[in-house]
């Protein structure tokens, strides 16, 4: 008898840890639902996006910790970078992620523009700062301009100035799951990811 009501007590107790768990995780207060969402390619993939800016210092700070959550996904989740489009000097930047990936650089390069700006002071402010700043991986300063003002980096800029506007995106950094579901950073960033895994769970169904 004593047995039965210890394992009852041990089991009610396991799930008044797993409920208070969940319960931690509010819609509304943890995380939102966006008002107009991007369609859901129903490919059993969840994306993942990280809405980001090389200036911010919560996103240089945040970068480690994103690429190392996203290192332990399975192939069911997916990490998409989406620099911010809100003025000129993020248009900029996001020309630069997108020419960084266009001519296939190493992904260290993206972790180089964050430390230029915050360590070096380097904030590269203009197309010739970028120029030289790229110069450095081997990349001619013809090539630079070619790429940053080409047709395809221009449009996914565009593409992101709609996806910003769509999506509402006041702060960075922010994580969007299927483009349903918006995290912002409020705590800590470990906490903010374990609120990403709580939202992909719950989307998981759904994709």
């Amino acid at each position: 008898m004593k047995y039965s009501l210890k394992r009852t007590l041990v089991i009610l107790l396991l799930t008044t840890i797993a409920i208070n768990t969940y319960a931690d995780y509010r819609l509304g207060v943890d995380y939102k639902i966006v008002d107009n969402p991007l369609p859901v390619k129903k490919d059993g993939t969840v994306e993942v996006i990280e809405s980001f800016w090389y200036g911010c210092g919560a996103c240089y700070s945040f970068e480690p910790a994103i690429n190392s959550w996203a290192a332990k996904q399975n192939k069911d989740v997916k990490l998409i970078k989406l620099p911010i489009t809100w003025g000129g000097i993020h248009q900029l930047h996001a020309s630069l992620y997108y020419t960084i990936e266009a001519l296939k650089l190493d992904k260290s390069t993206h972790a180089a523009v964050f430390v230029s700006i915050h360590k070096e002071g380097n904030f590269l402010s203009s197309p010739a700062s970028i120029q030289n700043f790229l110069e450095k991986f081997g990349v001619a300063p013809e090539v630079s301009m070619q790429y940053l003002n080409s047709f395809a980096v221009k449009q996914r800029v565009n593409r992101g100035v709609k996806y910003a506007k769509q999506l509402k995106l006041s702060s960075v950094p922010m994580v969007i799951v299927d483009g349903k579901y918006i995290i912002e950073s409020k705590g800590s960033f470990k906490e903010m990811l374990k609120v990403v895994d709580h939202v992909i769970e719950i989307q998981k169904p759904n994709t």
